[in-house]
C-alpha cells in the first residue's frame, strides 16, 4: 500500500510540521513557518480564553499562503476541562488539521471530519496506534525516545517501522530531528514527514524569554534530563543548576498518592498545575527557577535565529 506523503495530507512543500509546544509555538512562528512551505502548530492551551484562541485561528487563516498550512493540539483527556469548547471553536473556524494528545481522539475525529478537518493523533506504541486507526484518524505522531516534552520509549526506526508494517495510516515521525540529514534518515525508515519542535525554540519569532532561548544554544544533548516533577509523568527539561537543586524525582509522598485509585487523579492533577505553573514562569521571566522544557535535538542548535532559517538547516 502506498501511503500519502505529508506534503499531499496537508498541501505543503516541505514533509515538516513545526510542532506545538506549551508557551514557544505562536502565531508568529506559524506564519514565517508557512512561508518557508512547512506547517505550524500551536496548542489550544497556549490561549487563556477561546476568543483568542479564535482570534490567533483568524490571523492564521488571513496569512496563509500556497504550500503552508496550519493547525492546532488538543489535549483530549478529562484533565483538560477547556477541551470540548476549543474542539467546537477549531471546528467552526475550520483549520487545517488537528493533532491529539493524551486521550480518545474519538469526539476530536467525529467532529473534525465532519467539517473536512484532518486528524493525526499522538501514540508512542502500536497498541495505540491500532485503537486511533479503528477511530479513522488520518496519521500517526510516531513519538519516538528522541522526542522532547512527554516522550516516547522506543526508537525512531523500531518504531516507525513497526507502525508502517502494523498499521494501514501514514507515519509522521516526532524525535531526533536537528538537521537535514537527519530528517532524511527518518524518511528512509518509512516515515512520510517529521515533527520538529526544540530546534525552534530559539528561533526570533518563539514567545518565550532569551534565557530560554539562549539556554538551547549553550546545552546540549547531554545536559538533557527527565524529570517527573512537573506533571508526575517522565518530561524532559534542560538540567540547570535549579533542576540539579530540586532533583528529577516524585517525593515519597506523592509515589505513595498516586498508587491510591481513589486520590491518583486528583493528585495528578495538581502536579500537573504546579508543574505547569513553574514551566510559565521559567518560560517569561528571569528568575533563578529555571525550568526549562527542551529535547536533545538542541544539540545542533548554534545560534538564535529564525524559523526560516532553521527550516532551511532542516530541509536544504
Amino acid at each position: 500500500m502506498v501511503k500519502p506523503t505529508l506534503t499531499s495530507l496537508l498541501h505543503i512543500d516541505r514533509p515538516l510540521i513545526m510542532a506545538p509546544m506549551f508557551l514557544v509555538s505562536n502565531t508568529k512562528m506559524v506564519v514565517e513557518g508557512m512561508k518557508s512551505g512547512v506547517a505550524g502548530c500551536i496548542p489550544a492551551l497556549n490561549y487563556r480564553t477561546l476568543d483568542e484562541l479564535r482570534a490567533s485561528v483568524i490571523e492564521l487563516r488571513e496569512a496563509k499562503v500556497a504550500g503552508g498550512s496550519f493547525g492546532y493540539n488538543l489535549i483530549v483527556n478529562k484533565s483538560n476541562i477547556k477541551y470540548k469548547d476549543q474542539l467546537a471553536v477549531l471546528c467552526e473556524e475550520k483549520v487545517d488539521f488537528i493533532i491529539t494528545s493524551l486521550g480518545s481522539p474519538e469526539e476530536t475525529i467525529n467532529q473534525a471530519h465532519k467539517v473536512g478537518i484532518k486528524v493525526f493523533c499522538d501514540v508512542t506504541d502500536l497498541a495505540f496506534a491500532k485503537k486511533v486507526e479503528s477511530l479513522g484518524a488520518d496519521a500517526l505522531i510516531a513519538v519516538n525516545n528522541l522526542a522532547g516534552g512527554h516522550r516516547g520509549n522506543i526508537s525512531p526506526k523500531e518504531l516507525i517501522k513497526e507502525l508502517n508494517e502494523k498499521t494501514t495510516l501514514p507515519v509522521i515521525s516526532a524525535g531526533g530531528v536537528s538537521t537535514k540529514n537527519e530528517l532524511d534518515e527518518m524518511l528512509s525508515y518509512g516515515a512520510v514527514g517529521v515533527s520538529v519542535g526544540s530546534p525552534f525554540i530559539a528561533s526570533f519569532e518563539s514567545g518565550v524569554s532569551e534565557e530560554y532561548k539562549q539556554a538551547c544554544v549553550d546545552y546540549g544533548e547531554k545536559d538533557i534530563v527527565l524529570t517527573e516533577k512537573i506533571s508526575g509523568t517522565p518530561c524532559t527539561v534542560i538540567n540547570t543548576p535549579y533542576v540539579q537543586k530540586v532533583g528529577t524525582k516524585q517525593s515519597w509522598i506523592e509515589q505513595t498518592l498516586n498508587k491510591n485509585k481513589t486520590l491518583k487523579k486528583w493528585v495528578k492533577m495538581i502536579r500537573y498545575m504546579i508543574g505547569s505553573n513553574a514551566v510559565t514562569k521559567a518560560a517569561t521571566e528571569v528568575t533563578y527557577k529555571t525550568v526549562w522544557v527542551a529535547g536533545p535535538t538542541i544539540e545542533n542548535t548554534t545560534e538564535i535565529s529564525s524559523v526560516s532559517k532553521i527550516v532551511d538547516r532542516l530541509c536544504l
